[in-house]
């Protein structure tokens, strides 16, 4: 039997002779650019609505230095600091090759939030999930880690996420995603054997990015914005006010403010008679709800 191209000759235990440093070095001096770091809390927008919506409002800063090929780098305030923000960064291969480039360019903590498509319904779209592991059915992070069945989040900052959007009052729960190269090829076999597993939305993105955090020692937090149920009901793919950015941009800084505080450490141990506390979603295993949909 041959071994698919994809689980063969990986090698991950061995060094990467290409490296973004060496990139981002020639990128700079070919567009004559200095060495200048992003900021140190970065955003992946895969879907592009919040930089369109933060341009549109004149919020957003283009940040000049940013010197990857493919992509444009913004600068906006956000929970009281400067964080930078990447759009259109759609699938696991873009969202780790401009990952790499981010942390090497001083990135300590990315956030991605993306919109999704419902498999356990966990309340009406649309809301958030904290994705807590995430199905390796792409291609990218098995050129990082040998094969496992999921990507596991790091706890500490699933917990301080999820305590953090509790007291924000923002709908959402805590749970899988299943990661596909393919949105056009999720056949009703495939979306029951996710079911099956307890996954509560379908992205593009996580898996690659948590099994790249955790071989590379970095933060990385993923969000899904579940919006919709993959075309099967009217009306589908609403996302919200202004596209769901109102949300989002909410989300995200009741995340970037809590993962800041140190002093939110001890409430991040939520306890079982916590008005707050997480508690099990109707139908899906592993679902911790840490607010009411609406």
């Amino acid at each position: 039997m041959v071994t698919p191209p994809i689980l063969d000759n990986k090698h991950t235990s061995r060094p990467s002779v290409f490296a973004p440093a060496a990139l981002l070095r020639e990128a700079r001096r070919q567009k004559g650019l200095d060495a200048v770091e992003v900021p140190p809390v970065c955003i992946l927008d895969p879907d592009g609505d919040l930089v369109r919506q933060l341009r549109q409002t004149g919020v957003a800063k283009p940040f000049t230095p940013w010197p990857c090929y493919h992509t444009e780098l913004d600068t906006f305030e956000l929970a009281g600091e400067v964080v930078g923000i990447v759009g259109r960064v759609v699938g696991a291969s873009f969202a780790v090759l401009v990952a790499e480039e981010l942390f090497a360019s001083g990135c300590k903590l990315m956030v991605s939030v993306t919109s999704a498509g419902q498999i356990v319904p966990a309340g009406r779209p649309p809301y958030f999930v904290v994705i807590d592991r995430s199905l390796r059915d792409e291609g990218t992070s098995y050129h990082y880690a040998p094969a496992s069945e999921f990507a596991e989040a790091d706890p500490n900052l699933v917990n301080k996420a999820a305590a953090a959007l509790a007291q924000s009052g923002l709908r959402g729960v805590v749970g899988a995603s299943w990661t596909t190269d393919a949105p056009f090829r999720e056949t009703a076999e495939a979306i029951e054997a996710a079911r099956s597993k307890g996954i509560l939305a379908v992205e593009m993105e996580a898996a690659a990015l948590y099994i790249f955090a955790r071989c590379a020692g970095v933060r990385v937090l993923c969000l899904a914005h579940v919006t919709n149920t993959m075309g099967q009901a009217g009306d589908d793919f609403e996302k919200g006010e202004a596209d769901g950015t109102r949300d989002a941009l909410a989300a995200l800084g009741a995340i970037i403010a809590g993962l800041r505080d140190r002093r939110s450490a001890a409430a991040v141990r939520i306890r079982s008679d916590s008005p707050t506390a997480p508690t099990a979603c109707s139908g899906a295993i592993g679902c911790r709800r840490f607010s009411r949909p609406r």
